[in-house]
């Protein structure tokens, strides 16, 4: 089992940065394949990014591809999400998730969830 903590959330303008992590307890992170999902108010959790356990397989969303970078370091037990080039659409509350399988991009397929942290991009 991991528990998951994600911080790095908050407001920012159009066109900023910012950096999500996720901190993962448990000596057994580099075992799992994380993933970062998101849920804009009134709309379904989404899938953003998913990275295999080495790195070696990622999986971005359209919506995000070319702006959005995620990333891990197995020794620090961390997952993040480099979040450039912000639109106000990208406003939601971010979670970070594990699945003990390979890469995949349904809400479903992941067994460990965090508490989220809210971002907001203001036009």
């Amino acid at each position: 089992q991991v528990q998951l903590v994600e911080s790095g959330g908050g407001l920012v303008q159009a066109g900023g940065s910012l950096r999500l992590s996720c901190a993962a307890s448990g000596r057994t992170f580099s075992s799992y394949t994380m993933g970062w999902f998101r849920r804009a108010p009134g709309k379904e959790r989404e899938f953003v990014a998913s990275i295999s356990v080495t790195g070696g397989r990622i999986a971005y969303a359209n919506s995000v591809k070319g702006r959005f970078t995620i990333s891990r370091d197995n020794a620090k037990n961390t997952l993040y999400l480099q979040m450039n080039s912000l639109k106000p659409e990208d406003t939601a509350v971010y979670y970070c998730a594990a699945r003990r399988a390979i890469v995949d991009v349904s809400v479903t397929a992941y067994d460990y969830w965090g508490q989220g942290t809210q971002v907001t991009v203001s036009s």
